[in-house]
């Protein structure tokens, strides 16, 4: 199924989960993947899983939290590759913890992590895409900007950032013809997530009846969406959070 031609995708937080889902769904499409990912190791090794299925794939370590980092992998992609086609925003940190107990520190973290490090990624692959006026940016969101959850408040404002990030940006670099849009998942079981629900199963039995779907989404049910938002099919869609939850926010 080669959509691409070669084109060059950064994916954010694309060691496993959603991100790494996608970052594969990409390359089985023909585009070469970097995985810019803050653990150095699992990037490494996502990347070599690409790899041995025969997919180009490299792994850059990148803190999104740092500027500097994010500078560093851009500059890094732009010298191996020549350019940046698409750029996923994946890497993200959840906190389930209730509102009152909440610290600043772990406030900052969440906030550094989704929104200030989406914003200066979307920023510094952005320069390059105005210079060339093209690219397609996609940001992984939440449907929880729709249908708020329990203990998720700071998750909950960061994911609507994200959303509405989109919008802002979609507007301003349309003339470029940069295009950007989000993904909002609904309910979606991980690695990451995978023990908690092991400890909590009736969270995610009430979570799974809400879902007109009747069941989870895998990071594979997200991999056609972010091809039709990366592909020319998409080039008249800008500013939107399409939400791929199952129905759940209905």
């Amino acid at each position: 199924m080669n959509i691409f031609s070669g084109e060059i995708a950064v994916v954010t937080g694309g060691s496993r989960g959603i991100g790494f889902g996608i970052a594969k769904g990409l390359a089985s499409a023909g585009m070469t993947i970097v995985i810019a990912d803050q653990e150095a190791t699992g990037g490494q090794s996502a990347a070599e899983s690409l790899k041995k299925e025969g997919f180009n794939a490299i792994a850059v370590a990148t803190d999104v939290r740092s500027i500097s980092s994010v500078a560093a992998m851009v500059s890094d992609v732009i010298k191996n590759f020549g350019r940046i086609d698409l750029l996923v925003n994946n890497a993200a940190v959840i906190l389930r913890k209730p509102a009152e107990e909440i610290s600043e520190e772990e406030w900052d973290n969440v906030m550094n992590t989704n929104l200030k490090g989406l914003f200066f990624c979307c920023q510094l692959v952005g320069r390059e895409m105005l210079g060339r006026k093209k690219g397609k940016i996609i940001n992984i969101s939440s449907n929880i900007v729709l249908r708020v959850g329990p203990i998720r408040s700071v998750y909950a404002i960061s994911k609507a950032g994200v959303s509405q990030l989109t919008r802002a940006l979609a507007v301003e670099w349309a003339k470029y013809n940069i295009n950007v849009n989000a993904i909002g998942p609904g309910l979606t079981i991980t690695d990451i997530n995978k023990k908690y629900f092991e400890e909590h199963p009736e969270e995610l039995q009430a979570s799974i009846n809400s879902v007109p779907k009747g069941r989870a989404a895998y990071p594979s049910d997200y991999v056609g969406t972010a091809i039709f938002l990366a592909s020319d099919a998409s080039d008249y869609v800008t500013g939107q959070t399409l939400f791929v939850d199952g129905g759940m926010t209905i």
